[in-house]
């Protein structure tokens, strides 16, 4: 199964406010809960950053996420690399991490198209593969403070928009702002279509002012730069990293190398509701929680 791979130890002394004994009653209490699988410190060490060192806050987060990978089919089922639809998001997206940190030291994940061709296009498979990424890379990469997700729109067209699907996008809404295993300051848009209206009709409804507040729609790129420096980016953004299409390989193999336990993952990173203490959940539940948005604003 995935686990965190960073040094633990490393992470402590970079995080020296986060007392130790505190992570580790959460993985205790975890332990505790029938319906849970066990997480390991370094598991628990990334949700309880993600949500500013609070111990409750990180126990329903970690819960909400668990019951997202049980439920929300579209973005948590059949995550082989080597399945088909996978292999054609793969086709289709470039989705990676940069290499450099920001100077205040975020990460700032990337989504684009590669595949400018709308009718291979499958927005489920897309948010799946980037949200497979993230699992895989932030349990390999050093603790962050925050993270920056980017949405380079050129190329997107009208045909694309007509596959988003409202309900797809619902779900994903709710997992970025209830369930995500790392600490969102950014979610930006750049080279934006005329039609950026469409999209972020889409979006809106379902966006809580915590989200709306760190959602930004750039109409030029040195707006941008302010948040994510133009020398950290791809080299069709004028930067100075690799092109995104040759960035996503680098990621892309690396899923690909961690297939067998992409699998095992699929199978155990879920919640048991047979054991949940109380009344089990479905995604109608989940989808129905209100709930108090999970804080994701850097002091």
């Amino acid at each position: 199964m995935l686990d965190a791979s960073f040094d633990i130890v490393e992470q402590y002394v970079r995080f020296p406010k986060i007392e130790r004994t505190e992570v580790q009653k959460i993985v205790e209490w975890i332990r505790a809960q029938p319906h849970m699988p066990n997480l390991s410190e370094g598991e628990v060490l990334i949700f309880y950053i993600a949500c500013k060192c609070s111990s409750e806050m990180a126990k329903q987060v970690i819960d909400t996420n668990l019951t997202c990978h049980t439920h929300v089919d579209e973005f948590f089922n059949n995550l082989d690399p080597e399945y088909p639809a996978m292999e054609r998001a793969m086709r289709v997206d470039a989705m990676f991490i940069l290499p450099k940190l920001t100077p205040e030291g975020h990460r700032v994940a990337v989504g684009k198209l590669i595949d400018l061709n709308a009718a291979n296009f499958n927005f489920a498979d897309s948010i799946k593969l980037f949200l497979l990424l993230l699992d895989v890379f932030v349990r390999e990469d050093d603790v962050r403070s925050g993270y920056r997700i980017v949405f380079d729109t050129s190329g997107v067209t009208l045909g694309h928009v007509a596959r988003l699907g409202i309900m797809t996008m619902k779900k994903l809404i709710f997992y970025l702002q209830e369930a995500l295993p790392v600490r969102l300051i950014g979610l930006h848009f750049i080279n934006i279509v005329p039609f950026m209206d469409k999209i972020l009709a889409l979006m809106y409804p379902f966006m809580k002012k915590e989200l709306v507040d760190m959602l930004y729609v750039h109409s030029n790129l040195d707006e941008f730069y302010k948040f994510v420096p133009k020398n950290i980016l791809p080299g069709e953004i004028d930067g100075e990293e690799l092109e995104s299409a040759q960035l996503r390989e680098i990621y892309y193999d690396k899923v690909r190398s961690r297939r067998k336990e992409i699998l095992e993952y699929e199978k155990l990173f879920r919640i048991n509701e047979n054991l949940r203490p109380g009344k089990p959940k479905n995604s109608s539940d989940l989808f129905g929680i209100e709930g108090n948005f999970k804080k994701l604003d850097i002091d």
